[in-house]
C-alpha cells in the first residue's frame, strides 16, 4: 500500500466516526437507501476470454512491489505500467523485472498520474495497492475507463461507496475483485472444501479476525505507512476497520451471497488502552507525534457479530494493538464437526477430542483441493504470506484468460468492506444491532457457490526460472 495522492486521500475520506446524531443518522440512512433493482448480476459472471492479461499497476509501496514480483513469473501476462506518486518507488519496482520481456511505461509525480495510465486502451487489468481512502475512487474509474480491477482491502470505507462499486461493476459489466489473499491460504481452502463435500455436516457457526500487532509500524514515520495514513485511520474511527481476512474465508464457506446472506450486526469496542499512550510517549521526545495526543483511538479489540438470513451466526474480531501473537482464528463449526486454524496447530474433530497428527495427514489427502495440488508448491517457493497471494494472483489471472466467472465478485468485494463502517455505527451507539444491505438486491437466493473443482481453465503457466 503505496504513498500515492496521500492529500487526495485525505479529501476523500467521507467515513467519519461521530456520535453525534446528524453523523450517524446520514450514514445509517446510507445503508437503508432503496438502491432499486440490480441491473445486471456479476456473480457467475464470465467476461470475455483475454489470452493475453494487460496489467497496469497503482501503488507501490507495501504491497504493490510484492505483487509486481509474483504476476512477473506467471505466463499470459504483460506488465503494462506501473504507477506511484513517489518516482522512486516505481523505479524500484520497475527493477524487479529486469531479465523478464516486461517493459512497463511508469507513472508518477502527481496525484492524478493514475488516471492516465487507466485511460490507456492497451491495459485490461488494473491492479490497486493504494492506501484505503483511494480504492473505491480509482476501482471505480478504472472499471469507467473499461478495465477490470483487483483493488486491496479494504475495497471500500463507507456505504456509498460499496453501493458505487456494485453499481458501477453491473453498468461496466467488469470484474471488481477484492485481493483478499486469505481465502487461498492452505487451511482455509481445505476447510472450504471440506465443507463443499459435507464433511462439517450444516455450517451453524464461523468465526475469524484480525490480531496482529501493528502498533510499531503504525507509529513508525521511516518505514511505517506513507504520511502515517494507517495511524490516522485508527485514530479517527472505532469499529472493525479491517474485517475481511478473517471474514472472507468464513464467507465462502458459508456460501454468503450464494445461497445465504448477511442480515444484522451488533458491534461492540473496548476502550483504547494502549495506542493513545504510545502517542503521548513519543510526543515528549519528538514533536512530530504531538497532533496525536489529542486524539481519540479505535478501541484495542472490538467484536463484531453477525446473524445471517438463515439463521446462522458469524464472529469477527479485529485488534492491532494488542502484544498478542498473530490470529485469524479461522473456526468452522458444523452440525457433523469443527475445524480450527488458530492457536496453531491447525486442528480439526468431529467429537470431544481433536484429531490426532496421524488423522490430521490423512484428512489433508482426502480433501486438498485441486487448485493446491496444482500450484501450491510453487506458491510456497514464490512466497507471499506463505504462498496464499501467488495462489490469488496466478487464479485470478487464469480465471481472465480463460473466461471464467472470478472466486471474489463486487458484492462480496462490498459486502465484506461494508463490516467497518456498519461496526462502527453499531459502536457509536452501545452496539445497537444495525441492518445489512443486501448488495445482491436479492440474487443471493439464486447465485451459485464458488467453484473450486478447477474442472475449467487452469491453464496458465508459471515461469519459477525467474527466481533463479
Amino acid at each position: 500500500m503505496a504513498g500515492i495522492g496521500v492529500a487526495g486521500a485525505n479529501a476523500l475520506v467521507s467515513c467519519k466516526n461521530e456520535s453525534s446524531s446528524t453523523a450517524l443518522g446520514t450514514e445509517v440512512a446510507a445503508t437503508t437507501k432503496d438502491y432499486g433493482k440490480q441491473t445486471f448480476n456479476m456473480s457467475g459472471y464470465a467476461a470475455p476470454a483475454l489470452e493475453t492479461v494487460r496489467i497496469g499497476f497503482v501503488g507501490l509501496g507495501m504491497r504493490g512491489p510484492g505483487a509486481v514480483g509474483r504476476i512477473r513469473l506467471i505466463e499470459g501476462v504483460e506488465i503494462k505500467a506501473l504507477c506511484d506518486l513517489i518516482p522512486e518507488k516505481v523505479e524500484k519496482a520497475k527493477k524487479l523485472l529486469k531479465d523478464t520481456t516486461h517493459t512497463p511505461d511508469m507513472y508518477s509525480g502527481s496525484e492524478e498520474a493514475w488516471k492516465e495510465m487507466c485511460d490507456r486502451d492497451d491495459i485490461d487489468l488494473i491492479y490497486i495497492a493504494t492506501p484505503w481512502a483511494l480504492h473505491t475512487p480509482m476501482a471505480v474509474y478504472a472499471m469507467e475507463a473499461g478495465k477490470h480491477v483487483a483493488v486491496e482491502v479494504p475495497a471500500a470505507k463507507t456505504i456509498d461507496e460499496c453501493w458505487q462499486l456494485v453499481e458501477t461493476s453491473e453498468k461496466t459489466k467488469k470484474h471488481c475483485m477484492m485481493l483478499e489473499n486469505c481465502c487461498y491460504d492452505f487451511f482455509e481452502l481445505l476447510t472450504l472444501n471440506m465443507a463443499r463435500q459435507g464433511f462439517f455436516g450444516e455450517i451453524i457457526h464461523g468465526e475469524g479476525a484480525y490480531i496482529h500487532d501493528l502498533v510499531g509500524l503504525n507509529f513508525n514515520k521511516k518505514d511505517g505507512y506513507e504520511n502515517m495514513w494507517r495511524l490516522k485511520e485508527n485514530a479517527s474511527r472505532n469499529g472493525s476497520l479491517y474485517p475481511t481476512h478473517g471474514l472472507g474465508p468464513i464467507c465462502q464457506i458459508m456460501d454468503i451471497n450464494r445461497g445465504d446472506n448477511m442480515d444484522y450486526l451488533t458491534s461492540l469496542s473496548s476502550n483504547d488502552f494502549s495506542m493513545h499512550q504510545k502517542a503521548v510517549e513519543l510526543a515528549k521526545d519528538d514533536p512530530f507525534f504531538q497532533e496525536y495526543t489529542d486524539d481519540t483511538f479505535r478501541g484495542n479489540m472490538n467484536t463484531t457479530l453477525v446473524k445471517t438470513k438463515k439463521g446462522k451466526s458469524i464472529m469477527i474480531q479485529h485488534d492491532v494493538s494488542s502484544p498478542r501473537p498473530y490470529s485469524r482464528i479461522h473456526l468452522v463449526s458444523g452440525s457433523k464437526g469443527i475445524a480450527r486454524k488458530w492457536p496453531e496447530p491447525s486442528r480439526v474433530a468431529t467429537g470431544h477430542s481433536w484429531f490426532s497428527e496421524e488423522e490430521m495427514k490423512a484428512l489433508e489427502e482426502q480433501y486438498t483441493p485441486k487448485i493446491v495440488k496444482k500450484v501450491g508448491e510453487m506458491a510456497k517457493k514464490v512466497g507471499g504470506h506463505g504462498g496464499m497471494d501467488f495462489i490469488m494472483d496466478w487464479r485470478l489471472i487464469d480465471c481472465l484468460r480463460n473466461g471464467l466467472p472470478l472466486d471474489q465478485d463486487v458484492y462480496d468485494a462490498a459486502l465484506w468492506s461494508a463490516i467497518a463502517p456498519l461496526s462502527e455505527q453499531s459502536v457509536a451507539n452501545r452496539a445497537q444491532s444495525i441492518d445489512i444491505p443486501d448488495f445482491t438486491r436479492g440474487s443471493w437466493k439464486k447465485n451459485a457457490p464458488v467453484d473450486i473443482s478447477l474442472e475449467k481453465g487452469a491453464t496458465t503457466g508459471v515461469n519459477m526460472s525467474v527466481l533463479g
